[in-house]
């Protein structure tokens, strides 16, 4: 007989908690997400949650990772076009879609207090990471890779911010896409770099082959790195 050890009951029961904390989360706030409502729902006594989490915000925290979670996810999902710049823009849509969507869960994801990025937000950060280094590689980024993530990151949360801070009657449902195409005009060029003269997008797509140079040693290429990001 298939007998459950104490590990996955113990990861079973966890996870019962934290899907309860997190329809909550979505649909109330974090305000709903008590420990004696989210015990209730999940069928345990409040005590019971301290045996995994420290306290109500532990919990929220926990609660809001789960529903980004789910969100990267999806995202890994999805199948390139084949155009690296329109898969960025399908990744911006997206990513827009998901904090207008959760607004709890946005608002939590940036307060100052929690100052850590989760793992799952460090998993989305390194998706987009990887559709601006195609970018870079095609010779179509005129700034670094770095510098790119950093403004397609403050441009997309400061989109969403803005938004919500409106009521929904009086939100332009042209300013993501205005802001796309104004992050994009900064940080692309027009062209393949086989054509280009623009220096900083050759920079960029070079920089992206240093991995793939077996002529190099990998204290040549880091110092090659370097200098090309002067």
């Amino acid at each position: 007989m298939f007998m459950v050890s104490n590990t996955e009951r113990r990861d079973t029961t966890r996870e019962r908690i934290v899907k309860v904390a997190a329809d909550l989360l979505r649909e109330q706030g974090p305000a709903a997400v008590t420990t004696r409502r989210v015990a209730q729902e999940a069928g345990l006594q409040p005590p019971a949650l301290y045996r995994f989490f420290q306290g109500k915000d532990d919990l929220v925290d926990a609660a809001a990772d789960h529903v980004f979670a789910e969100h990267v996810a999806r995202k890994q999902t999805v199948a390139s076009s084949g155009d690296p710049v329109e898969d960025l823009r399908a990744g911006w849509r997206s990513q827009i879609d998901f904090g207008l969507s959760n607004p709890h869960v946005f608002m939590l994801l940036l307060d100052p207090a929690r100052a850590r990025l989760t793992p799952t937000e460090a998993e989305g950060v390194r998706i987009l990471a990887e559709r601006v280094h195609r970018i870079a590689a095609a010779g179509l980024l005129r700034v670094s890779e770095e510098r790119a993530v950093h403004l397609i990151r403050a441009a997309g949360i400061g989109t969403v911010h803005t938004l919500l801070s409106l009521p929904p009657e009086q939100r332009d449902p042209q300013l993501a896409e205005a802001a796309f195409d104004a992050v994009a005009h900064a940080v692309l060029v027009g062209e393949s770099v086989v054509t280009t003269r623009d220096p900083a997008a050759v920079v960029a797509a070079f920089r992206t082959l240093l991995p793939r140079l077996g002529t190099l040693s990998q204290a040549e290429a880091a110092l090659l790195d370097e200098w090309l990001r002067r």
